[in-house]
């Protein structure tokens, strides 16, 4: 959108302060790891490729015709590799809001250890940022604040655990470790804006319990922050741009599933899924958003579509070799 609201985040963020979320936020989260967490990558023991759509907001109307609804795309895929040790991942996604759009590439490696029940993966990522700004309506002319069409990359890191076992399920990251700096034309004139890739942190945690044979009920949570500044600074971790989820789903079967969420003065979600294929390794879920709070600078829904497929566990590659006495004497 080109209006004043979004040159006013733009100012706060050339301040020196974090925008409110610079990355996209999925409904999904209890399925997305990949996206949360560099240590995830080949922690479940088996290849996974997901694919997400969500368009936020629908049918929002900006101050202006052009501005319109987030939308946002994403692909990842988690290998595990017994070779070293571990697991490799990648994620990208696009993520378009009004006049600002991020292409965003991650590639992960995770090192496995074997703690109690489950696994622990310790993970590091190298990520690739590319950001387009297009034309906005400053509220003074020629502020040199606010960018006016171009675009910059950057190289960023990120770094976290994960554990997994049959029941439980907790991570812990931070990305954009190097806060990035994206420089672009102003509408000063000859005088740089600029954008600061602000840390973001993540914790999410899941719980598996058996209802019965047939369903295990899964409550979840995730926390994502913004810590904006360097580290040191006394306000770094002063969490002034949280959001938080939590929700519960039952899945019967291994087959099918639907849960209820909340996120924190936003929205009620409801998901809907189901596995197809042999050992349900092919997944279609849905997730509607209810925005019930602060619909005036929002719309009344948000929805998103998930596909994924999980590869069958490796397993040897050759038998083993069957030997015989018949030449031993």
């Amino acid at each position: 959108m080109k209006g004043t609201l979004l040159a006013t985040l733009l100012v706060s963020a050339v301040a020196g302060s974090a925008l409110a979320q610079q990355q996209p936020q999925f409904s999904h989260y209890g399925f997305n790891g990949m996206y949360l967490n560099p240590a995830y990558a080949g922690i479940k023991g088996q290849g996974e490729i997901t694919t997400l759509g969500r368009y936020q907001y629908l049918g929002y109307n900006g101050s202006f015709d052009d501005g319109g609804s987030p939308q946002t795309y994403m692909l990842s895929a988690s290998l595990p590799v017994a070779a070293i040790g571990g697991g490799i991942g990648i994620s990208i996604f696009r993520d378009k809001i009004a006049q600002s759009n991020i292409t965003n590439a991650q590639i992960s490696y995770s090192k496995h250890l074997k703690v109690g029940e489950g696994r622990l993966g310790i993970g590091v990522q190298g990520i690739f940022n590319h950001l387009s700004k297009g034309i906005y309506r400053a509220r003074d002319n020629n502020d040199a604040s606010v960018p006016r069409e171009g675009s910059d990359q950057k190289f960023d890191a990120g770094a976290g655990v994960w554990y997994e076992s049959d029941k439980l399920y907790a991570g812990l990251s931070v990305n954009n470790l190097l806060r990035a700096d994206y420089r672009f034309n102003s509408e000063g004139g000859g005088i740089t804006a600029q954008v600061i890739g602000e840390n973001h942190a993540y914790f999410s945690a899941g719980y598996n319990i058996e209802a019965s044979s047939s369903i295990i009920v899964t409550p979840t949570v995730l926390a994502k922050l913004v810590m904006p500044g360097k580290f040191g600074d006394g306000n770094k971790f002063n969490f002034s741009n949280n959001s938080y989820e939590a929700g519960v789903r039952a899945t019967l079967d291994d087959k099918f599933w639907g849960g209820l969420g909340y996120r924190y003065d936003e929205s009620f979600t409801g998901l809907l899924g189901m596995s197809f294929a042999k050992d349900n390794a092919l997944r279609f879920g849905y997730a509607f958003d209810f925005i019930a709070f602060n619909q005036d600078a929002r719309a009344f829904s948000s929805h998103e579509i998930m596909l994924s497929y999980r590869l069958p566990k490796p397993g040897l590659a050759t038998r083993p070799a069957i030997r015989t006495p018949r030449y031993s004497f």
